[in-house]
């Protein structure tokens, strides 16, 4: 914790706070969480509720005359038993939007998952300081990227100079949805997520609604959608849906259709993207469940199998293919009626050939630098300005 008695303390409210749906009032401060209570008392998931308080996509924004800030957090962060270390999770300081400092935090408290028995031990730490000095002078807007893959309790912030909200400058909200490839899972930083990098080349705000392990069409997540403005939604469906072997063809059509019947209830003609999954040949043609390769971990590396059988999508059992297929199709009969439905092939984001070039390290998730070329060419096939401003 700060000793320097020139900084002043700024209550943290959901005026300089992004990206989350909810705060909830903590022993140490408040825990930023990625859907509302009410849908998180309809979930009995315990991935989910772990992935949906995480802060991907969450930041403090303010505007500011301040050099030195500082932020208290209590942390929480994951290891896995028999798989390697994992490093501490990185906040990303912005200013006027460009990329100027990273820093982490130190302790917190510990998760400890051993996925061969299925268990979850939680550890008990002390909260911690992360601390930017030497930011430019003059006002500034400024952004603290919270770690993507911990969840982060804020404590305080503070600062050398007032602080305010950033003023409106109308920039269109995008609200995602999608697995823990859109949760980031992989990328080096908050920032460096491929839809916090598509929100920067796009120019808009980004409400992250990426949940590692959990897009599986819930009614609930439908439903916080429905509820919350935006310009421009995408919905990314198919891999969670396989690796869980979920459900099969019969179920997965009319879920489909009833998470886009939902969201349509709050934005009848915003512009929706119905986004497919990604190049994995792991799942290309073989459905699930996944399983994590124990024989990599044992060697200090984590990678993952299918565990399905090709023949059993004669049975209804999904794969990416099938998926995107039905996909495809389905869009196509609902964009007869509602014009501003689109659907993107999540190959044209990675395919095949960027994977003989930039393989998935573990088989399924993308590293950095494939997460700033996903983040690219979302940016680019989405945030037209037909999409933005479907009227015009």
């Amino acid at each position: 914790m700060s000793t320097n008695q020139n900084l002043t303390t700024t209550p943290i409210t959901t005026d300089i706070l992004r990206g989350a749906l909810d705060l909830e009032h903590t022993a140490q401060g408040l825990l930023p969480h990625r859907l509302p209570a009410w849908a998180r008392a309809q979930n009995m998931d315990p991935q989910l509720a772990m992935a949906e308080a995480q802060s991907s996509g969450v930041r403090l924004a303010f505007r500011t005359r301040a050099t030195t800030v500082e932020l208290d957090t209590l942390p929480t962060k994951r290891e896995y038993v028999g798989a390697p270390p994992r490093p501490d999770g990185v906040y990303d300081l912005l200013v006027d939007g460009r990329l100027t400092g990273r820093a982490t935090v130190p302790g917190g408290n510990t998760l400890i998952i051993d996925m061969t028995a299925g268990t979850a031990e939680q550890r008990p730490g002390t909260p911690g300081t992360v601390r930017f000095d030497e930011l430019p002078d003059g006002e500034k807007d400024v952004e603290i990227w919270l770690p993507h893959t911990e969840t982060t309790e804020l404590v305080a912030l503070r600062t050398d100079a007032p602080v305010e909200p950033v003023p409106d400058r109308g920039r269109a909200v995008w609200l995602h949805h999608g697995s823990s490839i859109s949760h980031g899972s992989d990328a080096a930083s908050p920032a460096t997520t491929w839809p916090a990098l598509a929100s920067s080349l796009g120019g808009v705000e980004l409400i992250n609604l990426g949940f590692g392990g959990s897009a599986l069409l819930d009614p609930f997540t439908a439903r916080t959608m429905r509820d919350t403005p935006a310009d421009l939604i995408s919905v990314k469906i198919g891999i969670n849906l396989v690796n869980a072997d979920l459900m099969r063809l019969r179920a997965f059509t009319p879920a489909v259709h009833g998470f886009l019947d939902t969201i349509r209830e709050g934005h009848p003609t915003t512009p929706l993207l119905v986004v497919s999954a990604i190049y994995c040949p792991i799942h290309e043609d073989t459905p699930g469940p996944l399983a994590p390769d124990f024989s990599s971990m044992a060697e200090g590396r984590v990678r993952f199998l299918a565990t399905g059988d090709p023949a059993e999508r004669a049975s209804g059992k999904l794969t990416l293919n099938v998926i995107r297929d039905e996909l495809a199709r389905i869009v196509k009969q609902r964009a007869a009626e509602d014009p501003n439905l689109h659907y993107l092939d999540g190959r044209e984001l990675y395919g095949e050939a960027d994977y003989a070039e930039l393989p998935l390290p573990d088989e399924l998730h993308p590293d950095t630098p494939t997460h700033r070329l996903i983040g690219e060419r979302f940016a680019n096939l989405a945030f037209t300005p037909a999409r933005l401003n479907p009227a015009k």
